[in-house]
């Protein structure tokens, strides 16, 4: 049993891990398969959702369209599918980030907690692109253009699907549910990490 257990910890510690941490090493590898159209709208993830939050967001150069990520299945192939929002932001600025995952062990509550942001200096990210559930909050943005093909936004996108962009888009009270998220560089000034276990866990995710 103890080894059962051991087992499902190590592996959903790994997993917990690789979401978190920013995936700075393969970051230039798929900024450079965005620049020739070979991104993937077609995304291999783990699975597991996690929360962003953020007072604010101010960013340039926003693009949003639809695509699609695949769990790996258990023989290594593609597993369950699931329909996203694809947002790209050239630079963008997050005050009070806010970063979680429910990382569960059997029997035992545990959310890891990022923050960074939370000063007068935000956290700035660039060449970001996140894949999303769901997103809340108050936008605003400057010189929108609604209903583009997504294909002009992003080659790789499927084409005559919607698509939109604008050169700035301000979020406040930021809620977004992601399932993959990368950048070219990820500033995160001040930066907090902290396990919460047990009944310390209770209430620690971002929203």
């Amino acid at each position: 049993m103890q080894d059962r257990l051991d087992s499902q910890g190590r592996t959903r510690w790994w997993r917990f891990a690789a979401m978190m941490v920013p995936a700075t090493a393969a970051a230039g590898a798929i900024l450079f398969g965005m620049s020739t159209g070979a991104i993937a709208s077609d995304i291999t993830v783990s699975g597991q959702t996690f929360k962003i939050g953020a007072d604010r967001l101010e960013g340039d150069g926003f693009k949003q369209y639809g695509g699609i990520v695949r769990e790996k299945g258990k023989d290594g192939k593609s597993g369950q599918v699931h329909p996203i929002a694809l947002s790209e932001i050239s630079s963008a600025e997050l005050y009070s980030l806010c970063q979680s995952v429910r990382a569960d062990l059997p029997g035992l509550p545990v959310v890891l907690t990022i923050n960074a942001g939370e000063g007068k200096e935000p956290a700035r990210a660039k060449d970001l692109l996140i894949a999303m559930d769901s997103l809340n909050g108050n936008a605003t943005f400057t010189n929108i253009k609604i209903g583009r093909d997504a294909t002009d936004l992003n080659p790789s996108a499927q084409s005559g699907s919607f698509g939109q962009n604008s050169d700035h888009v301000t979020i406040t009270n930021l809620q977004q549910v992601s399932r993959y998220t990368t950048a070219a560089t990820f500033n995160l000034v001040g930066l907090r990490l902290k396990v919460n276990v047990g009944d310390d866990a209770k209430g620690k995710e971002c929203f």
